[in-house]
């Protein structure tokens, strides 16, 4: 069986993004743009026998981002072909018989293209180098392949096209796959006689064809093909992937009811027969089961919903939280690391931090666990089918038993038992008349103003 390498441009500075982030790591979808790449890169069929990340000086957050996979470091920017190069001994010793050569900041690239490319490297002819090219709507500053029956001839760059090569339509998108064996031989020879004074990946493909060997071209959409170097682009390629996403999640049976106002992450798990309502966003690490229906102007992070939930409006789910099945989480609701077991209810107006609520267990409007005593996060148990009344302050770490009571308006700082009612209330202080007389005494006070 034949075996395939990728090795994954990330070094460039990223000048025009104006950012102290390193471009690579700019999210789209939630996700960093090199972490697309790589997890791309690993649905290939069969997997990569070796993966490489090449990164530039003072990239450490790229290589915590890339982990486990091994990174390169490009000390000089000396162009595509020099950075290859990086990779050279992290290579070493691979069996693999395709390299591909990639971009950490082209998130939108798919599994299926990247696969024609290597069926293209192992197929018919054994070319030398293939090619990724796209017919962009306007082809203004790409490099040219021209492409002849023999496969592909050339990469002429804009500046140096002629006319008739200008006319071109088929442009260079920089990925690559390579004949393993020939890819340090030909970087190897790769010179610098350009304005820039670079090693450009691209001059392989002349070193290839000078060789007797063949190149040969794969079309993709063009989309896959954005690279972002800026705000603007890293906004268009949000766009595109948010499209894609929500498609997805329709094609696969939920129901999204305005889809443009509805954002995913790259990671968001979704059940058949969800109803989404307008301006819901998915954060990272969400999962959500069959049946649920999240209203609108809701947020979620790190989540997981079981079957049959209702969630919101205005509800939002923060890391660590798991509402399990049939369970109601309503408007105006936080909830921060707890579990809300089944057929529990927390309709509105509430704050559920570092607790569980137990089974069947309804919490009142205005109830807060106060979670945080300015040092540390202590836990709140709630039992099942216990009742908390509106307006209801649990300061942790307490427990409140199965089936227990606990009155509107209290302040608890010990455990209730099961079965029990606990309450904190003053009593109450009645004075009949005093209105009447307060009423009368500010009416001659004001009438001697």
């Amino acid at each position: 069986m034949t075996k395939t390498a990728a090795v994954v441009l990330a070094a460039g500075m990223g000048t025009r993004m104006k950012s102290r982030l390193p471009k690579v790591l700019h999210p789209v979808a939630g996700r960093p743009m090199v972490a697309h790449v790589t997890g791309t890169l690993e649905t290939l069929a069969g997997g990569l026998e070796r993966l490489v990340v090449v990164i530039g000086p003072d990239m450490d957050a790229v290589a915590q981002a890339v982990a486990p996979y091994p990174t390169a470091v490009q000390e000089d920017r000396l162009g595509t072909g020099h950075a290859v190069l990086q990779a050279r001994d992290a290579l070493d010793g691979s069996d693999a018989d395709t390299v591909l050569v990639v971009y950490g900041d082209t998130p939108l690239i798919t599994r299926e293209t990247l696969a024609r490319m290597v069926a293209a490297r192992q197929g018919a002819g054994n070319p030398a180098v293939v090619v990724l090219g796209f017919r962009p709507a306007d082809p203004t500053g790409y490099g040219r392949l021209v492409t002849s029956a023999d496969g592909l001839e050339a990469i002429v760059e804009q500046k140096d096209a002629t006319e008739v090569q200008r006319a071109i339509t088929l442009c260079n998108s920089g990925v690559m796959a390579i004949d393993a064996q020939m890819l340090v031989p030909l970087l190897e020879r790769v010179g610098n006689d350009n304005a820039k004074g670079e090693y450009y990946l691209t001059d392989i493909v002349g070193l290839a064809r000078s060789d007797g060997r063949s190149c040969v071209v794969v079309e993709g959409a063009e989309q896959e093909m954005l690279g972002v170097n800026s705000r603007l682009e890293l906004a268009q390629a949000e766009r595109v992937c948010q499209d894609l996403l929500r498609r997805k999640a329709m094609e696969n049976g939920a129901t999204l009811v305005a889809p443009e106002t509805v954002f995913f992450s790259a990671d968001t798990v979704l059940g058949r027969d969800v109803q989404i309502e307008p301006f819901v966003t998915f954060g990272p690490g969400v999962t959500v089961a069959d049946g649920v229906t999240i209203k609108s102007f809701c947020h979620l992070e790190g989540a997981t919903l079981g079957s049959g939930v209702t969630l919101g409006p205005h509800a939002r789910l923060r890391p660590g939280t798991d509402v399990q099945e049939g369970a109601r989480v309503g408007t105006f609701v936080e909830v921060k690391n707890s579990r809300v077991e089944a057929g529990a209810q927390v309709n509105h107006l509430a704050f559920i931090g570092d607790a569980r609520v137990g089974a069947k267990a309804n919490i009142g409007a205005g109830t807060i666990t106060c979670n945080f005593d300015g040092f540390e996060k202590h836990h709140t148990d709630i039992g099942a089918g216990a009742f908390v009344g509106s307006n209801t302050a649990l300061v942790a770490p307490i427990t409140v038993g199965d089936r227990a009571f606990v009155g509107a308006g209290s302040t608890l700082t010990r455990d209730v038992p099961a079965d029990a009612l606990a309450l904190t209330r003053a009593d109450l202080t009645q004075r009949e008349g005093w209105a009447t007389r307060l009423h009368r005494r500010m009416a001659r006070v004001l009438d001697k103003r």
